[in-house]
């Protein structure tokens, strides 16, 4: 089982040979800006975060690596998909890959964090999480617009929507549900900040259920999702064959 420290330093197994670094002209491009946007998803996104969390660290310096500028911006998550749909953003920062998902969205290569998929539960209502066919009978808190894990989808399990982790815990706090499914590094992020008072109250339940590589994307029904993917993998390519990419996720997890 992989550490929180560990799934942020995750790299992909089969790493991109390093490309020639983008000529002058390249990178003095005068193209519009790359529209992006993110949601508090910390440490990963957030607006509150250096420079928008490390997953925006790494998409701005992969696009910035390929020619490109970024401009972003923080939507609640299901509005931010909402938004990007209907063209108001060329891409969307800290996706999960999905089959549906596939059908509007092109995925570049991964931007080298693998979240740790779980269950956090209240201290005094722990309880066994490896089969998940014997929860059935609880409420299972969520985020309205994520992509779960499809192990966690196919258990067919009672569920109830928040806007986001934050909101998530807050009714797991309340007993307004029994259990809340969420990343182990954004669980434990959220109780050293912002939930403080409560981080003795909810604890992490192992196993996880499921590991998942998280994505910058962009649009595959808008023809410049094509070259802004191409872009950005190019660019993540170059930062891992120069060593660079490392070094911003050992930053990133130095910021949690």
């Amino acid at each position: 089982m992989t550490t929180r420290r560990e799934s942020l330093l995750w790299l992909a197994a089969t790493a991109v040979p390093a490309l020639p670094a983008p000529s002058a002209r390249a990178a003095q491009a005068t193209d519009a800006p790359v529209r992006m946007v993110a949601t508090e998803f910390p440490p990963y996104t957030g607006s509150a975060l250096p420079g928008g969390g490390i997953a925006c660290e790494i998409t701005r310096a992969a696009l910035h690596q390929a020619g490109r500028s970024m401009e972003l911006t923080f939507r609640p998550w299901a509005r931010a998909l909402l938004e990007f749909q209907r063209g108001d953003h060329d891409g969307v920062i800290g996706a999960w890959r999905s089959v549906e998902r596939e059908r509007t969205m092109r995925f570049p290569q991964p931007l080298g964090i693998l979240n740790q998929v779980g269950f956090m539960a209240r201290a005094d209502r722990k309880r066994r999480v490896d089969d998940l066919a014997a929860l059935r009978d609880l409420r299972i808190g969520v985020v309205h617009g994520y992509a779960n894990p499809p192990r966690f989808d196919a258990a067919n399990l009672a569920v109830e929507g928040a806007v986001d982790d934050l909101a998530n815990l807050r009714k797991l706090l309340a007993g307004r549900v029994d259990l809340a499914l969420i990343d182990k590094g954004v669980g434990a992020h959220l109780l050293e900040t912002q939930l403080r008072a409560a981080a003795g109250k909810l604890v992490w339940l192992e196993p996880s259920v499921s590991e998942i590589p998280l994505y910058t994307v962009f649009s595959k029904i808008r023809p410049e999702g094509e070259r802004f993917a191409a872009a950005l993998s190019r660019g993540i390519g170059d930062l891992q064959g120069s060593g660079r990419l490392a070094m911003l996720l050992q930053q990133g997890a130095r910021w949690q």
